[in-house]
């Protein structure tokens, strides 16, 4: 999973790596000036809400100075690569480098040039190692599995546009890693064989037949910014076939909880009462965003001075 001092995939993880950083941030063990002196900046060529506040807000808390960078308005209009971009960044003594961007694999270049630390928030449809690690915290404490992080025995449905999703490969990964069984559920078009097949995943396309047997059901959105749109015919009813609705959610085992990523669009992949109701831990998937990555960023700026 680490790669030297980067953080870019959770694709074949060391399952004792991620123990590791669950344990750290479950019980918080960073002084809160563990990165006194450091400097940190957020590099978006996305728009993100989630992800870049609580990366800033975690190396605030951590003592560190935080630069948020976006595309607009930068010297990308003009033509600059991602590589001088980043360089330009690098060299104004930036000890960590949190980067998204749409392209597939633009973290891993960037990090193979880096003398800094990065962190990938989030490469197109490729990986997104951090939300993985905050849905696995969030998750592991609701089913109290937090001791050891052993998810043998919890099946896990991932619905929705699968094909499209970071988060559902990231995830997809690491969860298993840490014992869990995973099916991807959605529409043929967006959760392929082929998929479940390079993830080491189950497939399924038909929700109704799935949500009894699962301990926690992962809703994602329909990703139209990356043409999602085109995999479904016109007017297709994905609500009335792959929606968590009140009456879907009745049918999971008592214990079973209710995940989003977010953002979400209710009324589309799930309906409001479902994200708003006693089983759901998508308030609590944020929250252990900030922890998640107070975690990455003391161990990745420890692992450059390493």
């Amino acid at each position: 999973m680490w790669t030297g001092p980067h953080l870019l995939t959770t694709h074949d993880a060391d399952p004792e790596q991620l123990r590791s950083l669950l344990d750290q941030a479950r019980d918080e063990t960073f002084a809160h000036d563990a990165l006194s002196g450091r400097a940190v900046a957020t590099v978006f060529f996305e728009d993100s809400t989630r992800t870049r506040v609580s990366f800033s807000l975690a190396a605030q808390r951590l003592g560190a100075r935080v630069v948020d960078w976006t595309s607009k308005g930068s010297s990308v209009s003009k033509g600059e690569s991602l590589i001088d971009t980043f360089w330009t960044i690098e060299s104004m003594g930036f000890d960590a480098v949190v980067i998204r961007h749409p392209e597939n694999g633009a973290a891993e270049l960037v990090a193979k040039h880096a003398r800094c630390a990065v962190i990938n928030a989030g490469d197109g449809s490729h990986q997104h190692p951090t939300q993985a690690l905050a849905d696995a915290l969030a998750l592991g404490e609701a089913l109290d599995r937090d001791r050891g992080w052993d998810f043998t025995g919890i099946r896990v449905a991932i619905v929705g546009d699968c094909v499209s999703s970071r988060v559902a490969r990231s995830n997809a990964s690491a969860l298993q890693a840490l014992g869990a069984s995973v099916v991807l559920v959605g529409p043929q078009a967006m959760a392929p064989k082929e998929l479940g097949e390079a993830l080491g995943c189950d497939v399924a396309h038909d929700l109704d037949a799935v949500l009894g047997e699962v301990d926690a059901a992962m809703m994602l959105r329909i990703q139209l910014e990356r043409g999602a749109g085109r995999l479904l015919p016109e007017g297709y009813p994905y609500h009335e076939h792959y929606g968590l609705t009140r009456l879907r959610a009745a049918r999971m085992k008592d214990s079973a909880v209710v995940m989003h990523p977010g953002p979400m669009n209710r009324g589309v992949e799930i309906e409001g009462v479902v994200a708003d109701s006693d089983r759901s831990i998508i308030r609590k998937q944020v929250e252990a965003g900030v922890r998640v990555r107070m975690a990455v960023l003391e161990n990745a700026i420890r692992r450059l001075g390493a």
